[in-house]
Parts: C-alpha cells; sequence; structure tokens
C-alpha cells in the first residue's frame, strides 16, 4: 500500500503543472544559451555543450530568472494572482531578479578590474622583457671583455 501511494506522489509531483513549468523554462533558457554559445564559437566539443546544456550558469538568458519568472506566473494562474502563495512567490521573484543584476553588475565590474590589472601585467612584463634584454647584453658585453682580458693575461696584449 505504501509503494502504491509513493508512486502516485511520485506521478503527481513529476505531472504539476508548475514544476513542468519551471523545468521547461529552465531547459530553454539553458538551449538558448547554448545555441547563443555555439553561435558565438564558445563551445568547441561535445562535453562542453552537453555541460553548458546542464551545468554551467551565468550568461543570458538567465535560466535562474526564467524558472523564477515561470514558477511566480504559474502559482498566479492556478491559485490566483491576489493568493497568498502567490505573493509569496512574487517576493521571491523579485528577489531573485535583483540578485541576478547585483550579480551581473559585479562580474562587469571584476571583469574590467581583472582586465586592466591583465593591461598592466602586459606592460610591466614588456618592461621587465626590455630589462632582461639589456641586462643579456650588458652580461654578453663583460663575457667579452672578460674572454678578451683572459687571452691578454694569457698571451700578453695583441701588438
Amino acid at each position: 500500500m505504501n509503494e502504491v501511494a509513493n508512486k502516485d506522489s511520485l506521478k503527481l509531483f513529476l505531472t504539476n503543472p508548475i514544476f513542468l513549468a519551471c523545468l521547461c523554462s529552465w531547459i530553454i533558457a539553458q538551449f538558448i544559451k547554448t545555441i547563443i554559445n555555439l553561435i558565438y564559437g564558445k563551445l568547441h566539443s561535445t562535453s562542453e555543450v552537453l555541460e553548458n546544456l546542464f551545468w554551467r550558469t551565468g550568461g543570458m538568458p538567465s535560466s535562474h530568472s526564467a524558472l523564477v519568472a515561470s514558477l511566480c506566473t504559474t502559482i498566479g494562474f492556478k491559485s490566483g494572482f491576489s493568493s497568498d502563495v502567490f505573493m509569496l512567490s512574487l517576493a521571491f521573484f523579485f528577489v531573485t531578479i535583483r540578485d541576478a543584476f547585483g550579480v551581473r553588475r559585479s562580474s562587469g565590474i571584476q571583469s574590467n578590474k581583472l582586465n586592466n590589472i591583465g593591461k598592466q601585467l602586459k606592460e610591466k612584463n614588456s618592461e621587465l622583457e626590455k630589462s632582461l634584454r639589456e641586462l643579456e647584453k650588458i652580461k654578453t658585453e663583460n663575457q667579452t671583455l672578460k674572454e678578451y682580458l683572459d687571452l691578454t693575461e694569457k698571451y700578453g696584449e695583441y701588438k
């Protein structure tokens, strides 16, 4: 009897319109994101495509935001737009969307900072390379001078 109840509960869960709307919106957002990344050449192997489709987060469209928007909308249609559960889902929606904007803004700022650090390191690296070339030149000149002095000491001065 308990096993039948568990199967019925699982069936009810998997066929729940709210669950299906959330699942479909998440899958569609991830699919669109994967197609966009394929078009722009950011994915180079089947494993990257599968990872992008099922696991990677970030980028647009936001699968998290799509899921929460569909959750809120479906609850509104199913339970009524004036119901308590819709108000709860609406608050959850606003928090999620606000957080998504904040994360994207922070990521943009961090990306700019990292790019600036990279440029500075590149400039310093080119200065370092120049210094190393000069040092090697000095080293070569010093070796040449030392070799000359060694030869003159060994064989006497060239006249």
